[in-house]
């Protein structure tokens, strides 16, 4: 999951999730569900923790969701590459690779499911939450609405970077993978290898804003799903950015504003995908 898939699931919990008490928690007897608990030594200590309390709030921060309780305890979610939350009834039977089921009192659950075993669960205290370093270190929210083009200008200035690796680089800007990256350098007009500190202030501006209008878009269409279905909303919907995509794994058809073949070049072993017309 990138940014706009995170906050869509923040959204979804917020409307469905907050408000609810949870009557039951199960960390199933699956081979890896302890991976997805790891810092919880024995299931049961992270079950005690959450059963009879109520979800009060959903937060993102970068590309983890906060669940606060209602005793100021926080469950932390961090979905990896193929982890997502889904909700379901007892009448609905557990999709393989379900880790871990919340049961609510007013009926209905909360499944985390997680192919691929790379996301986690765990739940702290408030006061402990500051100390966690996986949170202390998450750069920049481009949807912050503290986050101006100026800092951007000079955070881009001092690092002399190639933009593709730096917009994916999470110490640097949080949320943006391989999909929205390469939908924001072309947004903006500018190639995937162009240094960071040779922007003028009005390219600055433009990758600014491409930053958010991609990102807010991505939201408002509820996310990118591929052909793998890795990513599904929280009442197991695909999104829909995926028709919207301006040259993400369209190698070789025309450009959507100007006709020219998309073409692809591999960075760091991914395809990064980009018009040779329309970004310079």
């Amino acid at each position: 999951m990138e940014l706009p898939e995170v906050e869509v699931m923040r959204r979804d919990l917020e409307k469905d999730v907050v408000g609810r008490k949870i009557q039951s928690a199960e960390v199933r007897p699956t081979r890896n569900a302890m991976r997805v608990v790891r810092r919880h030594g024995k299931r049961k200590e992270f079950t005690s923790r959450l059963e009879g309390r109520k979800i009060t709030k959903a937060e993102r921060r970068g590309k983890y969701v906060l669940l606060h309780l209602d005793n100021g305890d926080v469950l932390v979610v961090h979905f990896g590459m193929s982890g997502r939350f889904l909700r379901g009834t007892k009448r609905q039977s557990l999709p393989p690779h379900t880790h871990v089921v919340l049961t609510f009192h007013q009926g209905g659950d909360l499944r985390f499911v997680d192919p691929r075993t790379f996301g986690e669960m765990f739940v702290t205290t408030a006061d402990e939450l500051g100390k966690v370093k996986e949170l202390q270190h998450i750069a920049i929210d481009p949807l912050d609405h503290v986050f101006t083009w100026q800092t951007f200008g000079g955070l881009l200035a001092q690092r002399a970077s190639k933009l593709k690796p730096l917009l994916m680089d999470q110490k640097f800007i949080s949320g943006l993978g391989n999909i929205y990256s390469d939908e924001v350098l072309f947004a903006a007009g500018l190639r995937h290898d162009r240094m960071s500190d040779s922007l003028s202030s009005q390219e600055v501006r433009r990758l600014y804003r491409a930053l958010q209008e991609v990102l807010q878009e991505a939201i408002r269409y509820r996310g990118t799903t591929l052909e793998d279905e890795a990513y599904v909303d929280l009442f197991g919907k695909p999104g829909e950015f995926q028709a919207e995509l301006k040259v993400y794994g369209r190698e070789g058809q025309p450009c959507r504003r100007c006709r020219t073949p998309i073409q692809s070049v591999k960075i760091a072993g991914r395809s990064s995908y980009y018009c040779p017309q329309c970004q310079s």
